[in-house]
């Protein structure tokens, strides 16, 4: 049997956290159906062939939510197990390849450093479909000795994350990788894939400083669609940073909508901080999105400064310590709220 490294230094290389993998005796829902020529993400309708530009598939399974089929990754390596990628499907319940491909840039760029160099980063085609997918490449990394590629897309609640890394020297490889997953992936329904374009982030006016204070009396139990430009479909802009314990994280916010929502994307798995104005200029509800589950808090009288957001984000605020309820998402896209007292 041929001797692949484990995925965990596939993502190890491509700098990025490497998740706890779920025990396969807790599946409930086929992750994945394969096929003599292909593997097919079951709920997502989603799917790859089995060889792809002298990659083959090695293994596949979920990450995380076991059982659940919201989370899942297929391993493909080449004959002498030098070159390898992943294939990841997974439903972030605030999906935006745009998103998705920055908070990856990021990591890559901060792991590796030096002189990594991003070589390309832009739109282009998937599946047939011009515009549907965000590519990247980073050259030298590694002090020079890895080319790593990643490519993005979205399609309906789910979201295709691609990742080839190998050798310098044998760059050409990992680009005809990465360029055939893109042209080989299928989606049973094409319609929902969405446009996706780099994030373009403008000027943006500074955070405020004056502490948020939650609002007695007002939960946020009620899930609804948080209004915020997707897919780089409008240019963000950056309101502020703070320093966590994940490292430094960028405030987010829509150019030009000085009252309208406001994210701090937290990892390159789709953990989304959020604020969605209770109504114009007043009220702000906190929610935390991520895989297949959204938290719901309460409501601040504003938008919480640097010093709150980053004590939100390590867990160390005690205003929000508690979530009202939470929205858990199943593969089939249904939604069961459940209320909830524990601590996040």
């Amino acid at each position: 049997m041929r001797k692949c490294a484990p995925i965990m230094i596939v993502m190890a290389a491509m700098g990025l956290a490497v998740p706890a993998f779920a025990a396969s005796g807790d599946a409930e829902v086929e992750a994945w159906t394969p096929s003599q020529d292909s593997i097919r993400a079951t709920a997502a309708g989603i799917a790859l062939p089995q060889t792809v530009a002298g990659l083959s598939l090695a293994k596949s399974g979920e990450v995380s939510n076991g059982g659940k089929a919201i989370d899942n990754y297929a391993q493909y390596v080449s004959d002498d197990g030098v070159i390898q990628g992943t294939f990841y499907v997974y439903m972030p319940t605030y999906a935006d390849a745009s998103l998705a491909a920055y908070m990856t840039d990021k990591a890559v760029m901060e792991r590796f450093g030096g002189k990594t160099r991003r070589s390309a980063y832009a739109s282009v085609a998937v599946a047939g479909q011009a515009g549907k997918a965000i590519r990247a490449v980073y050259d030298d990394a590694a002090d020079g000795a890895l080319t790593t590629a990643a490519a993005f897309v979205h399609a309906g609640h789910w979201i295709v994350k691609m990742r080839i890394t190998g050798p310098t020297e044998r760059r050409a490889e990992v680009l005809a990788g990465i360029d055939a997953m893109l042209a080989k992936l299928t989606v049973d329904e094409p319609a929902t894939l969405q446009s996706a374009v780099p994030a373009n982030f403008a000027a943006c006016p500074a955070a405020g400083a004056e502490d948020a204070t939650l609002v007695a009396g007002k939960g946020n139990g009620t899930l609804s669609e948080l209004k915020m430009p997707r897919d780089g479909k409008d240019a963000l802009c950056i309101r502020g940073t703070v320093e966590t314990a994940a490292g430094r994280l960028d405030i987010l916010q829509q150019s030009g909508k000085q009252d309208g929502a406001i994210i701090v994307p937290t990892d390159d798995s789709g953990t989304v901080l959020a604020f969605a104005p209770a109504e114009p200029g007043k009220d702000y509800t906190l929610s935390i999105h991520s895989v297949g589950q959204t938290d719901l808090y309460g409501v601040y009288d504003r938008i919480p400064n640097a010093r709150q957001t980053a004590a939100i984000v390590d867990g160390k605020d005690p205003q929000t310590a508690r979530a009202s309820s939470t929205a858990a998402y199943a593969a089939n896209g249904e939604i069961t709220m459940v209320g909830t007292a524990g601590t996040r």
